[in-house]
């Protein structure tokens, strides 16, 4: 009877076994087919949006939160009751009818249910853009969800009709919008440009622009691009286009990446492979005054450097290794915001997108952590802000990185790597450290500086003294 049991339980195990293998099989070939499906659709999409993460959110959760306008999946169904200042459904509704009216002009057989059998299908590509699977949105929410979150950012971006709009000086999003006043179009624009969560895909708005007008994709991308650009250069961040776009990433992958684009160095290197046998490490930046104890000079790079310099990244050490260049960082409300949503872009694509502005997040926080770092700085030009006072830049300074995963050793990651090394380096050599005392201690007051230099010379004559009388006294002999 032992031996029965033991025979049947050896059955009933090697049957459920298989089960399993056949199901993980089954499992296994959903997936690859998903995959495979997924290139179907209208357009794939490299930009992957996630939800940020708890310990980067608690250091300032309301970085991330629009103020304003909700847009996208994350924050679906929207939160009218936390924020009675988010645009509401009928501001998106109404976004909906303006878009509507432009494709009626152009063509007046357009209906609401065209753009929502052309959504449709891109919801299998849309969903892909996202870290979640958003299981509880119905194809119905989904698709409401993206065209009125689209119209309602076309509206305000671009102008759709068959006329253009006259743009003044605060950029096509001010002027699309003429019942509200600067500060709500400002607020509009700063939730869709700048949350990592509030995005949809940039191929969703094109879609939307083809359906409405005859140019509309290509209207789309230039004048949100031309906004981006505009927004950039006022807020004295980048000057310039990108300098380079590959051919498949000539569209952004959403608006937050449309900024991105505009933050790459002129002087990163092409990618190498990463050495581990490399004697010295680069395990953090110095600060500050630290660089400043041993003779490192601090200098700000003017933004309209033509041909040397294009956006705040393009830190430089000059030949001879005692000037860090900088470009000058003019902080307002908004700066903290724009860079930690970028970071998390980085984050969650970095084999995408890089790790360009990550690694100068890093850099500018340790440099300037603390007040004394923050007052060196602004002397020299290269900070500039408003706020009361240098403590507080200096703690939103050394709260800025906190919670990101960044390898600074890895050169593929940390673009300034070497210049690092280099203040390292002269950080770490005695004779500079040896004289840079003797400047802190004696010669910034000129009587100790001549005292010193009065002692020197006694010794000198001392010395030059014994040496006469030795001399003197072997001669004798």
């Amino acid at each position: 009877m032992d031996q029965k049991d033991q025979s049947t339980d050896s059955d009933s195990c090697v049957l459920e076994m298989h089960q399993l293998a056949h199901e993980l099989e089954d499992k296994l070939a959903t997936l690859n087919s998903s995959k495979a499906q997924g290139g179907d659709g209208c357009r794939p999409c490299s930009i992957v949006v996630g939800k940020v993460r708890d310990l980067t959110r608690n250091v300032d959760s309301s970085e991330y939160d629009p103020d304003h306008v909700a847009i996208g999946p994350y924050n679906y169904p929207r939160p009218q009751s936390n924020n009675p200042h988010l645009a509401m459904e009928h501001d998106k509704l109404a976004s909906l009818d303006m878009v509507l009216s432009a494709a009626k002009a152009a063509r007046p057989a357009m209906t609401v249910d065209v753009y929502v059998k052309e959504l449709a299908c891109l919801e299998r590509d849309t969903r892909n853009c996202y870290a979640n699977t958003f299981e509880d949105m119905t194809s119905e929410q989904f698709v409401r969800m993206l065209l009125l979150d689209a119209c309602y950012i076309l509206s305000r971006l671009v102008g759709l009709r068959s006329h253009h709009l006259d743009l003044d000086d605060v950029g096509t999003a001010e002027a699309a919008v003429s019942s509200a006043n600067r500060a709500e179009a400002l607020a509009v624009v700063r939730d869709v440009f700048y949350l990592a969560e509030n995005q949809i895909p940039f191929f969703v708005l094109e879609k939307i622009g083809e359906l409405t007008t005859l140019d509309g994709k290509d209207r789309v991308l230039t004048e949100i691009s031309d906004y981006a650009l505009d927004l950039m250069r006022r807020q004295m961040y980048a000057m310039a286009a990108p300098a380079m776009v590959l051919p498949e990433q000539a569209a952004p992958g959403n608006l937050l990446h449309l900024l991105h684009m505009h933050l790459k160095p002129l002087s990163v290197s092409p990618a190498v492979p990463f050495c581990t046998a490399d004697p010295m490490s680069v395990r953090r930046w110095r600060s500050a005054t630290e660089y400043n104890f041993v003779g490192v000079k601090f200098k700000a790079r003017a933004m309209g450097e033509k041909g040397l310099i294009r956006c705040i990244l393009d830190v430089k050490l000059d030949g001879s290794g005692g000037t860090l260049e900088v470009p000058c960082l003019d902080i307002d409300s908004e700066t903290w915001r724009l860079l930690r949503n970028l970071i998390e872009l980085e984050q969650r694509n970095r084999e995408t997108v890089g790790s360009h502005v990550t690694a100068y997040c890093v850099f500018i926080s340790q440099v300037a952590c603390t007040t004394k770092d923050v007052e060196l700085l602004s002397k020299r030009g290269v900070i500039v802000h408003g706020h009361g006072n240098n403590e507080e830049v200096a703690k939103c300074f050394a709260d800025l990185c906190k919670g990101i995963q960044f390898d600074p050793d890895d050169p593929n990651c940390n673009y300034l790597r070497e210049t690092c090394k280099k203040l390292e380096k002269r950080f770490q050599s005695y004779p500079r450290r040896w004289i840079a005392w003797l400047k802190q201690r004696y010669l910034r007051n000129p009587w100790l500086a001549v005292g010193l230099l009065a002692a020197v010379i006694g010794l000198v004559l001392a010395v030059i003294q014994t040496v006469y009388s030795v001399l003197c006294y072997y001669k004798q002999q």
